[in-house]
Formats: C-alpha cells, structure tokens, sequence
C-alpha cells in the first residue's frame, strides 16, 4: 500500500513536466551538482568582469618591482609574484585561458566525434572498423604525449592547445557515440522514419543523435575538467600558453622556485585548477544521476 502510494506521489510530482524540466528538478536535488554549478557561474562572471576589477595590465604592465613577493594583504589579497605582478588579477585573468581552452577543445573534439561515432555505429562494417582502429591507437598514446607533438608541430599557442588537446576529447566522444547508436539503430522509431522515405543524414540527426545525448552530456562536463588539467600541464612544462600570459599553469610553473619561501605563487592557481575540476566533476556526476533512467523514482 506505502508503496503505490509513493509511486502515485511521483506520478503526481512530475505530471506535466517535460523531460527537461524534469532533469532540472533533479539535477537541484544534488546539492554537489548546485554547488559546481554556482561555482562555475560565479567563475564565468570573475572572468567576464575581470577588466572590471582590475584596469591594469597583468603581463607585463602590471609589474612592480618594489612590490615583489609581497604575502598576502588587503592590497593583494593572494599576494604579489616576484615581478610585483598581483596574483589575484592573474588568477582572475587566467580563468579566462583555461575555460577557453577546455570549453573550446571540448567544443571541437564533440563535433568530430559526434560525426565519426554516429557514422561509425548507424553504418558499421568498413567504416566502423576504420574509424574504431584510428581511435584505438590515438587512445594509446598519452594525452599529454599526443598533445606536446601537436603544439611542437603546429608552434606554441592557445590555438594549437585546444586543437592538440581536441583529438582526445574527439576519441572518447567517438565511443560513446558509436556505442550508443549501435542501440538505438534498430529501434521501431528508426525503421518507421525509414519507411517514411527520410534520407539517413536526416535520421541519423533528428532521431538517433538526440537519443544519444544523456551519456554525452556528462563526458562533456567530465572533458573539460580533464582537459583543463592538460592544458595546465602542459603551460607548466612550458609547451603550452607562451609566456607572459597569465594561465594557471605557467603561474605554477613561474611560482615552482619560490615555493618554500612564497607559496602563495603556487597555492592560489593550484586551488583555482582544482576547485574549478572538482565543481566540473560534481556538475558530471549529478548529471549523471539525473539523466539515468535507472534512478528515476
């Protein structure tokens, strides 16, 4: 009796909502996934108003030599680097670099992937072998190894880094992708848009596409948290956004000397990495949870 009694409560919860205003009411139940998200827009805003807050220069411009390694003060609430640069206005900069390079490299590696998977898995044989083995062996080399080639090859640039970085992305769109159309290809609605005389470009992105999405949506998120450490990575080892610009991970890498004596350098655009990935995770995972037919109560 408790028992269809709460079913009848769900039915009534969410009777009339549609299958978005559903997620979203799920998606709000997850305190993580609120918390990442207001952490996110709370980042977009410092670093669209960054101009705002600070009017000066934070490359080169922005130096003070007497102001050097200065600790953290009213006047620079994350302290100063050793050119007497304000490493708040870096960070606040920085974020400006890193969501670019996660969000743009996720951007263009979904739309490759997106083709290559939903290609690979509607039509199978040739294609699909072709495709898969080309995955395969980008999906055995190191991220950071593929990408340092790339920036080498094309020269050092935010371009380049979100180019280097957008072929890993691409291969695990790729097999999603692939994975979830290879279900959905032979399902009633498929064959009747057949029988109806649509041409299979248009089915492929009408009917089975959209049907894909709930897994793609969370790599998404997951990817550019990912990729925002790569791109850090590799402007620490000095292969990534050239210097003088203010990316989190060149702050690391300029820091890395001054780390017993100054390590606010470090700390400040260490944390900004880290909150950023973890409130991109809790983003991922509340998605998840709320886009999983299997947990619809």
């Amino acid at each position: 009796m408790n028992e269809t009694v709460k079913v009848a409560d769900n039915l009534q919860e969410y009777k009339g909502r549609s299958l978005a205003q559903e997620t979203w009411h799920r998606l709000l139940k997850n305190k993580g996934a609120v918390v990442g998200m207001i952490f996110m827009v709370l980042l977009f805003i410092l670093a669209c108003s960054g101009d705002l807050l600070y009017d000066y220069d934070t490359e080169i411009a922005g130096m003070i030599m007497s102001e050097a390694r200065e600790a953290p003060s009213l006047a620079h609430p994350f302290g100063t680097d050793q050119l007497g640069r304000d490493v708040m206005a870096r960070v606040i900069y920085g974020s400006r670099y890193s969501l670019i390079i996660g969000v743009g490299s996720v951007a263009l590696g979904l739309i490759v992937g997106l083709i290559t998977g939903s290609l690979a898995g509607f039509y199978g044989g040739g294609w699909d072998q072709l495709v898969m083995r080309a995955n395969d062996i980008l999906y055995s080399i190191p991220n950071i190894m593929l990408a340092v080639v790339i920036v080498q090859l094309l020269g050092t640039s935010i371009l380049s880094l979100v180019i280097a970085l957008s072929i890993s992305s691409a291969t695990s769109f790729a097999k999603i992708t692939r994975a979830s159309v290879m279900t959905i290809r032979d399902q009633e609605y498929v064959e009747s848009a057949y029988a109806m005389g649509l041409p299979t470009w248009k089915i492929i992105l009408k009917h089975i596409i959209p049907n894909c999405l709930s897994p793609i949506i969370v790599q998404v998120t997951l990817s550019i948290g990912s990729n925002i450490i790569s791109a850090s990575s590799l402007s620490f080892l000095g292969v990534g956004v050239p210097i003088p610009t203010p990316e989190w991970g060149t702050m690391l890498a300029d820091g890395r000397l001054y780390i017993r004596s100054e390590p606010w350098m470090c700390i400040f655009p260490g944390l900004a990495i880290m909150l950023t990935v973890l409130a991109l995770n809790l983003m991922g995972d509340g998605l998840r949870d709320a886009l999983d037919p299997k947990l619809k109560r």
